[in-house]
């Protein structure tokens, strides 16, 4: 008997849990791959972590929210820049500035969502480009906190790993790469946690149809107000690794309108709206530059990058990911696990006729069946 495809997978069965281990240790295999790299290749891949929990932050805004940024640079160096202040001016340690950044950076997305309540869509698109400008401005204007145009400069010894980390001052890259794995791995967990969530379905069903949601009962000015901010916090963590990874501060270099641009490149790039999108958008970021300006100098350069984006947006409009998805689905496809009910007589797992695998709601919330008109007087009270 020839095999038919394709292969259906029910969700937390032995083969679902199977595949779950096969991809945790593919994951770590990678990581440890990447350690030992030289240190170079090694900081470039720490790089990718980083652009990648950016394009995290912008993928909860843009994403599942559908409100169209591009000054998410700003965020970036806002995480930057708070970091480098505490560290420099404060002598804070480096690691322990990414909550604070985290926090920093979920105030200035509340604000910067607010004009969201009012309008959106290219309207919106010029606010958050318009804070994307005037960020490098800002930072200029208060050289004496953030160094203005001259930059903010991380001394190496400012950035030694904590003691209990286990990695000394010359092993500073490896320990940066770790600490960018871990909180990639947080993040992407987060993100795939509030997409999952009724918060993240209210996202979903907001960017979808405004007036269908909040029929539905979903608070718009909550849930497009709370995206900015959570995606604003999201970016200003890899804003804080950025700068332990760089060590130079220069808001007109690092943090400009072309900065934002990349990132939402990235995001289109990856796939909107995925969990994986991000990371691979990140890759697209990072080495496509890297490798068209070994083919080609200056303008050339930019030309092969152009026509490689060109290419992969083509080929797969909705994303790489989305691109993988819709092949990997003609071999393999994930289907809810089945939870019969206590009067169901069926034993766990097993099939419930041809709509299993549906999702059904509780018996106490099943729609009950109109009563037919003769038997409403039936219904009516003695007193009626």
């Amino acid at each position: 008997m020839s095999s038919r495809l394709p292969i259906v997978v029910r969700r937390n069965s032995a083969p679902h849990l199977g595949l779950l281990v096969l991809a945790a240790v593919a994951v770590a295999g990678l990581l440890g791959w990447g350690s030992g790299l030289a240190e170079f290749d090694r900081g470039q891949v720490t790089r990718v972590m980083i652009y990648a929990i950016a394009i995290a932050g912008l993928n909860v805004a843009s994403g599942y929210a559908g409100l169209i940024s591009v000054g998410h640079s700003a965020f970036f160096g806002l995480g930057a820049y708070t970091t480098g202040v505490l560290v420099v001016r404060y002598g804070w340690q480096a690691e322990y500035t990414i909550p604070v950044a985290f926090a920093v950076c979920f105030v200035a997305g509340l604000i910067v969502g607010l004009p969201a309540l009012r309008i959106r869509g290219l309207y919106l698109a010029m606010v958050t480009i318009a804070f994307g400008v005037a960020f490098p401005e800002l930072i200029a204007r208060f050289d004496g906190l953030t160094g203005g145009a001259q930059g903010l400069t991380i001394r190496r010894r400012m950035l030694t790993p904590p003691g209990w980390s286990g990695f000394t001052l010359g092993q500073k890259s490896e320990w940066l790469y770790w600490l960018a794995a871990a909180l990639l791995l947080i993040v992407m967990l987060l993100v795939h946690n509030l997409a999952r969530s009724r918060y993240g379905l209210a996202l979903v069903a907001a960017r979808d149809n405004e007036t269908a949601a909040a029929a539905s009962g979903v608070n718009l000015a909550v849930a497009k107000t709370a995206a900015f901010g959570v995606s604003g916090a999201l970016t200003g963590v890899g804003g804080s690794l950025f700068a332990m990874y760089l060590g130079s501060l220069v808001a007109n270099d690092s943090f400009t309108l072309l900065n934002a641009i990349s990132l939402l490149t990235g995001l289109v790039i990856g796939g909107q709206a995925t969990r994986f999108g991000p990371v691979l958008g990140a890759v697209a970021v990072v080495y496509i530059p890297y490798y068209t300006s070994d083919i080609g100098q200056g303008q050339a350069s930019a030309v092969l990058f152009g026509a490689v984006l060109i290419a992969i947006i083509f080929l797969a409009p909705e994303g790489l990911v989305g691109g993988f998805f819709r092949v990997f689905h003609r071999v393999l496809v994930l289907v809810p696990s089945i939870r019969p009910g206590p009067d169901s007589g069926a034993p766990a797992g097993a099939p419930a006729g041809p709509d299993a695998g549906l999702p059904t709601a509780p018996p106490d919330e099943r729609p009950r069946a109109a009563a037919p008109p003769e038997r409403l007087a039936d219904l009516q009270s003695p007193s009626e």
